[in-house]
């Protein structure tokens, strides 16, 4: 991405770039709020990001722009997001044998006996932060625990958008601030500073936005605890227990993947490993699962074999308890328990694989017809002041996260635009990378169709809807940066080492 060429064209104007996302923005809005999402079938949000790809590619013809450009474009970010690629179908295999194994059961089992409801969201946020900031990647934190956090929160009867939005506000500050983060790294390599330099100058906005949504937890907490929403924590508690080899020795699998991911092995590797160990605790403990999804009454080599792969790839659901069916509690409630026995493997994953592969064909397309650069170049352009280019960049990014679909793009893009300008004003490059971090990270994963949004939706299984008002870090944070701007607050200046 460091190494990203912008396309540039002079014949397109900002009503023609703008075009293309706004047809893609209304065609959206069309169909999740008049059609629920199924206006063009199961796929219609696939089909609208290839339509409005298709528009922009046409409107880069009418302005001087060759298909081969376009086309290269494309490639270039469908390219891109191949290693993204194989971690979503290895979290999904991931998914699949920890249910399975009786991992993720035992992690909302003993969730549900720890923490308390009152607790329980602040913990989320903190638990996250810990393991984000350690492997410095919120895609891992939500893939293990954050996987976890959701059942024991569902178990709570604490709304799934509210978890997710807890889980993402801690996985993505310790993203943000780990040095082994990707998106922490490439910051200031694109604004010309350095890494320690720039987390150290970033946790000035930082650290409060993420005090403000602990207050905000905390608060939630002591209004949910006040309620009644622990009264089912002994049927869940009973249910697993019926299904599953509850033992603390299971936590061996989710400790030995962080241990992995902490000393750096690559992720492909690390979510490799987790899905197999995954796979060899369920022949250890948990003969019975394997017995139900294999289908038969004696367990052999050939069974054993059967439903760890049924795990690894396609989706898996164990039956609810014959004790809890006879209690009739309602098509809801069953729903709502049969998602804890329920695995995603690799097929579990395939629907928002081609959303990504899909927003990549419409960013692509954007950034071929010189779309992206022409709307960030009119934002530039508009920053008469110091919080005038600290507001033009938070603009660009976010826009960027909307018409590219791609954390990095939303980085690199504004990151190579801006940093002349940041220097022509006498400011510091730590200024230009904590603003493109405030606002281009953490605000990608508010996008349905932004990778980041369309990874963490798929793995939490909260829509991007569901959880946008909780996710408060990510949100907040583009505020901060530029409540900062705005009263002039620790602007680091060219030639002062001081934060």
């Amino acid at each position: 991405m460091e190494k990203h060429k912008i396309q540039e064209n002079k014949e397109l104007s900002l009503w023609e770039a703008l075009l293309p996302a706004l047809v893609l923005i209304s065609l959206l809005a069309y169909n999740i709020l008049l059609h629920d999402g199924e206006w063009l079938g199961t796929y219609s949000n696939h089909h609208i990001l290839l339509a409005s790809g298709v528009f922009a590619a046409i409107m880069g013809l009418f302005n001087k722009v060759s298909i081969g450009r376009i086309i290269e474009e494309i490639w270039d970010n469908i390219k891109s997001v191949f290693i993204p690629i194989v971690i979503l179908l290895l979290v999904g295999a991931l998914a699949g044998t920890w249910m399975m194994s009786g991992v993720v059961p035992a992690m909302v089992y003993y969730g549900l006996k720890i923490l308390n409801p009152t607790i329980f969201l602040a913990a989320c946020v903190v638990i996250c932060a810990v393991i984000s900031l350690a492997t410095g990647s919120s895609w891992t934190t939500s893939a293990t625990v954050g996987i976890a956090l959701i059942g024991i929160g569902s178990a709570m009867t604490i709304s799934p958008g509210m978890t997710a939005g807890a889980v993402l506000s801690g996985a993505y500050f310790g993203d943000k601030m780990s040095p082994l983060s990707d998106t922490t790294n490439l910051a200031p390599a694109m604004a010309g500073g350095e890494l320690f330099s720039h987390i150290r100058y970033m946790a000035l906005t930082t650290v409060p936005s993420i005090l403000v949504t602990l207050i905000v937890f905390i608060i939630l907490g002591l209004v949910i605890g006040s309620g009644e929403l622990a009264e089912n924590n002994t049927l869940i508690s009973d249910m697993l227990e019926h299904k599953f080899n509850i033992t603390p020795w299971l936590f061996i699998v989710p400790v030995i993947v962080l241990i992995v991911i902490i000393l750096k092995v690559k992720p492909i590797i690390a979510l490799s490993i987790g899905a197999l160990l995954g796979g060899v605790f369920a022949v250890i403990f948990q003969p019975e699962v394997i017995k139900e999804l294999a289908g038969i009454s004696t367990l052999d080599a050939k069974s054993y074999f059967s439903a760890v792969t049924q795990s690894l790839f396609v989706e898996t659901e164990l039956s609810l308890p014959a004790f809890v069916k006879e209690m009739n509690l309602g098509e809801d409630a069953e729903d709502a328990l049969s998602k804890l026995l329920q695995g995603k493997g690799i097929q579990g994953m395939l629907w928002t694989v081609y959303l990504v592969l899909s927003a990549m064909v419409f960013g692509g397309a954007m950034d071929g017809i010189g779309a992206l650069a022409r709307i960030t170049k009119s934002l530039l352009s508009i920053a008469k002041s110091v919080f005038g280019l600290f507001a033009s960049t938070v603009a660009s990014c976010l826009a960027l996260n909307i018409t590219a679909s791609d954390q990095y793009l939303a980085l690199v893009i504004p990151g190579k635009m801006f940093k002349k300008a940041y220097e022509d004003r006498g400011l510091a490059p730590e200024n230009l990378s904590r603003t493109l971090e405030d606002s281009g990270t953490v605000t990608s994963v508010l996008i349905p169709w932004n990778t980041c949004g369309a990874y963490q939706s798929e793995v939490l299984g909260v829509g991007v809807g569901a959880y946008f008002m909780y996710a408060i870090f990510n949100w907040l944070s583009p505020f901060m940066t530029l409540l900062f701007a705005a009263f002039s607050i620790k602007i680091k200046q060219l030639g002062n080492d001081k934060v």
